[in-house]
């Protein structure tokens, strides 16, 4: 009996909507029961016929002026339209005679959003949040923590989407917004520890172990990192970005042929892709595998013909096979589509370097510290260019400049020890030393593995306690 009305209900509305469309093309539409009209009217709506839809609510208008949910529907055909100016005159004129609910709250939120008017959106996400069914908060406290985004005020983000995420613990989309704003305010502990408090109460949410592997990934804890995207490949064991995620984590970690086998798993799920094949060419690369380290960065230019990495790793591969004026070409082509890369300009001064190419190998180390001035391992590498290829007063000079991040104090430090004890300031590079590691005594040996000669120097080695 009930699908004999379904149908029945299907059939009539179907006729609706053919007197409907005739009426577009002249014919006259007549009267219509108005809750009908509505229907014709959410129709056109949720398949983005907003043209039609307002042409809808014309009529509902027309037949029943004192219906003013019409009124509402128009002024949402509007909105959608970029028809914002009039959608808003209609929403004033609807608030004079009619009762303030949450769906007049979302839609006055969503214009002024487009408007770019993020202070009343949020205005009226609150206050649609107050009168929305449980059903619907989900969304609003997601549409309401965007606003705080447009605004750069990511703490007041945390704070909605933290709410969020306690009225319903199931909430995805507020889980990975709350990954976003951690990402952007740099509080990784902040955001391990509220993954950690949530995965207390919710063992079995893969999302949440997922971000809670990325924020280990981003404090570089790569063990913490395979743990936590374990938890969440064990309870969705088909959720592919884990797998990608725990090949970069291994990949960082040297563990090549495992990193190889999670992003084969990867694309097992999703297909192939341009980026997991690159990063397959990486690890084939550092397993000397130089035939196929070429053949998976050829097959990720296929996917992503621009994609820097891939060209990056061939101009490598030319390099190491000796190839090195081969490798430069390809090195720029990586550069061309990421010019602002730092590590790329690094590599480019190596195979300079390697070509006794000095003025191009200087000039291209000065670019990749200009533009990334907190890279210790392009630091580092020109010091050493210059203690070989000029002078050790050169270098002790280029470490003594004071445009260097704060970050980089520790490293130029270490650098300066090395460069004291070869010029025989052995007393200075003592106490260089002594400071270092009164400052930070596990980073202070970096220095054994900035300079595995000094491991030789038995003043040097006894200033450690061990």
């Amino acid at each position: 009996m009930f699908e004999e009305n379904e149908e029945e209900f299907d059939r009539d509305f179907r006729e609706d909507i053919e007197r409907f469309e005739r009426s577009l093309q002249g014919e006259e539409f007549g009267f219509m029961d108005a809750d009908r009209i509505e229907m014709l009217v959410d129709h056109y709506l949720i398949h983005s016929s907003y043209s039609k839809a307002a042409t809808c609510c014309d009529i509902g208008i027309s037949q029943f002026p004192f219906n003013h949910i019409f009124l509402l529907r128009k002024a949402q055909a509007l909105s959608a339209q970029g028809k914002l100016k009039e959608a808003l005159g209609l929403l004033n004129e609807y608030e004079q005679t009619s009762v303030i609910g949450c769906e007049f709250n979302l839609t006055k939120a969503s214009i002024f959003s487009q408007l770019k008017d993020s202070k009343r959106a949020i205005r009226y996400f609150r206050e649609a949040l107050n009168d929305s069914d449980i059903e619907d908060k989900d969304e609003i406290y997601l549409d309401l923590a965007m606003e705080y985004q447009q605004q750069g005020d990511y703490q007041s983000a945390i704070q909605v989407l933290q709410e969020a995420i306690h009225q319903n613990p199931k909430n995805e989309g507020a889980i990975y917004e709350l990954a976003y704003c951690y990402d952007h305010t740099k509080e990784i502990e902040k955001a391990i520890k509220c993954y950690s408090d949530f995965i207390d109460e919710n063992p079995y949410s893969f999302t949440a172990w997922y971000n809670l592997g990325n924020a280990y990934s981003k404090e570089e804890n790569y063990e913490k990192a395979i743990w936590a995207y374990d938890y969440c490949i064990v309870i969705n064991e088909s959720f592919s970005p884990a797998y990608f995620n725990l090949g970069n984590a291994c990949l960082s970690l040297e563990r090549y042929q495992t990193a190889i086998e999670y992003f084969e798993k990867c694309m097992e799920l999703d297909g192939e892709d341009g980026l997991a094949l690159c990063y397959i060419g990486e690890c084939q690369e550092q397993l000397g595998n130089l035939e196929l380290a070429r053949h998976y960065y050829l097959r990720s230019i296929e996917f992503i013909p621009e994609l820097p990495e891939a060209w990056l790793g061939l101009g490598i591969v030319k390099d190491l096979e000796g190839q090195t004026e081969d490798a430069i070409q390809l090195i720029r082509k990586a550069i061309d589509f990421e010019p602002t890369n730092g590590s790329f300009r690094h590599v480019l001064a190596g195979a300079y370097e390697k070509l006794e190419l000095l003025d191009e190998a200087e000039e291209a180390y000065l670019l990749a510290i200009e533009l990334d001035p907190e890279n210790e391992d392009i630091f580092t590498d020109y010091v050493e260019f210059l203690s070989e290829q000029n002078s050790l007063i050169d270098a002790l000079h280029f470490t003594e400049k004071s445009e260097f991040p704060e970050s980089m104090e520790f490293v130029k430090n270490l650098c300066r020890v090395n460069i004291l004890w070869q010029l025989n300031r052995k007393e200075e590079a003592l106490s260089t030393l002594i400071y270092c590691i009164s400052e930070d005594e596990k980073r202070a040996k970096h220095l054994f593995t900035l300079y595995p000669e000094l491991q030789n120097e038995s003043k040097i080695v006894n200033l450690f306690a061990n």
